[in-house]
């Protein structure tokens, strides 16, 4: 059998990880070969390939990125991009596809599945948006870098008796935020699920100074003002999923912030350092165990599936699980950490 791979979406730590697996469980235990198809759908909507083997896998998992390259390509914006994409994999003598990627990747693949291809989905985004799996790899690496930055602001925003606001990623919904503004000892998280109230954050700004503290607030890029103001957009530009790219709400926060308290504030937006570099043990960990798993899925024949962590064990779900609904953090979650703002 030969067995195409790609990666698909924003890059994220752990992809190498997956790719590693997926090749050598494929490899050593099926005698399968495999084709790497570069920078998203983009490959096998235009016949771009690369050799993938155990060589071009050594020394790859602890590399950030991936070797395949990755796109937002969306090949349902283009009238024969189905067609295009069933008469590369067949010219290629490919079987079936693992497509490692998130919300818009699996999507795609969710849709090519039902018209016939053979494919198997591995759920992977820094955001943890994807319904079906209790956590993707690249989240974890996320919130540990923007905990260590949250950790470094306190003394900059100590020293200085200054608002810090840190503006991380989370388009819909919020979990970075949370995760890192609860570990790093945020004064205030604000998340998009959750439209945040402008005189509160203020109050829980001027709270943190009465206690000799400097606050720091972090903001996920689409948190919303209650006001009913929308998001703020960095342009209006979309991608070929139709978002829009989003980025600025710290900036804005920041600037309202001093201008109703007085108080000296900063934005720091961590943007894509978030999602670079190497991933932590956990998400190699994680993405090893997706990889196995999702070759495994190939092995059996067992086609339309996406590979899940369900607690410490690795299950597969149909792929309409993990792209039907975004999972969001609920108010019972956030009301956990608001015990800390102030």
């Amino acid at each position: 059998m030969r067995v195409g791979v790609l990666t698909g979406g924003g890059d994220c730590p752990g992809l190498n990880a997956v790719i590693r697996a997926v090749v050598r469980k494929g490899v050593k235990d099926h005698g399968f070969e495999f084709v790497g198809f570069r920078d998203g759908w983009r490959g096998p909507l235009e016949g771009v390939t690369m050799p993938l083997g155990i060589e071009q896998c050594r020394g790859i998992l602890p590399r950030g990125g991936t070797i395949l390259g990755s796109s937002r390509t969306n090949p349902f914006k283009l009238d024969d991009g189905v067609q295009r994409i069933k008469d590369n994999l067949a010219a290629a003598g490919v079987d079936a596809l693992v497509a490692i990627g998130g919300e818009d990747t699996l999507g795609v693949a969710t849709r090519l599945a039902d018209l016939g291809v053979n494919v198997v989905g591995v759920p992977k985004t820094i955001d943890n948006d994807l319904s079906g799996t209790d956590f993707t790899f690249g989240f974890d690496t996320a919130v540990n870098i923007a905990t260590e930055a949250i950790d470094r602001l306190h003394t900059t925003a100590e020293s200085h008796h200054r608002v810090l606001v840190v503006e991380v990623m989370g388009r819909h919904a919020g979990w970075i935020a949370l995760h890192s503004g609860i570990a790093g000892g945020a004064s205030a998280v604000l998340i998009p699920e959750i439209p945040f109230d402008i005189d509160a954050v203020c109050a829980h700004v001027e709270t943190r100074f009465q206690s000799e503290y400097a606050p720091i607030i972090v903001v996920s890029e689409g948190a919303v003002p209650a006001d009913g103001s929308g998001m703020t957009l960095a342009s209006g530009e979309t991608d070929a999923f139709g978002h829009v790219r989003l980025g600025g709400i710290g900036d804005r926060l920041a600037k309202e912030i001093e201008q109703r308290t007085g108080k000296e504030a900063r934005a720091v937006v961590l943007g894509h350092i978030q999602r670079g570099g190497t991933p932590t043990a956990f998400d190699r960990w994680l993405a090893t165990r997706f990889g196995l798993q999702a070759i495994g899925a190939v092995a059996d024949g067992e086609y339309g599936v996406m590979v899940a962590l369900r607690g410490t064990n690795i299950v597969r779900v149909p792929l309409i699980e993990g792209t039907g609904v975004l999972k969001v953090v609920s108010p019972e979650e956030y009301a956990e950490a608001q015990v800390f703002f102030g």
